[in-house]
């Protein structure tokens, strides 16, 4: 082999070595990015990590589903299943509308603190004027990547039950794709 067939083969392993650190390391900068976007109260930062059309249709089947089956329990026979589908979806469409939006998200991810600065309890420097730090619903969370294009970190709710928050790879950018709800009693 000659220098010049070296040097390409170096380059090549470099470059896809270092192809391979930033997929490696995309999830992780992506919950980075979803934290300091919810402390500094940024939603079009949050937007950057958080692919809402498909997250919004995610968990709209989730909620759709849960209220299907519902309807299915409560009533039986008497309601078909293409009836509590169609009771499901008007029902799961405002409610997925409205808490998958940027600032939906924002307010699931930091809890008290928008819900303070929407009421106008702000200090003039834009601050919160009082209340506690924004909640990080990653903290302490289990990770683990599923393929080469798809991520898990999963929390555990305050009432014991797991909750994964979905990453996926689109590109060489990682972003929120999923948040799978615990399963019902």
């Amino acid at each position: 082999m000659n220098k010049t067939a070296k040097c390409v083969l170096i380059i090549a392993a470099i470059v896809l070595l270092a192809l391979a650190g930033w997929i490696a390391a995309g999830p992780y900068m992506a919950i980075h990015g979803i934290r300091q976007a919810v402390e500094s109260q940024d939603i079009r930062a949050l937007e950057r990590h958080v692919d809402y059309p498909k997250l919004r249709a995610n968990i709209k089947a989730q909620i759709e589903d849960r209220i299907a089956r519902e309807i299915g329990q409560r009533f039986g026979t008497q309601v078909t299943g293409s009836a509590a589908s169609s009771v499901a979806g008007m029902l799961s469409d405002s409610a997925v509308d409205a808490m998958v939006s940027p600032a939906g998200i924002a307010i699931l991810l930091q809890g008290h603190s928008l819900v303070e600065r929407a009421r106008g309890n702000v200090a003039p420097g834009g601050g919160l004027t009082s209340g506690p730090a924004p909640y990080d619903p990653l903290k302490g969370a289990k990770t683990r990547f599923v393929s080469p294009s798809r991520f898990i970190a999963t929390v555990q709710s305050a009432d014991g039950k797991s909750v994964d928050f979905v990453f996926e790879r689109q590109g060489l950018r990682w972003r929120l794709t999923d948040i799978l709800l615990p399963k019902l009693s």
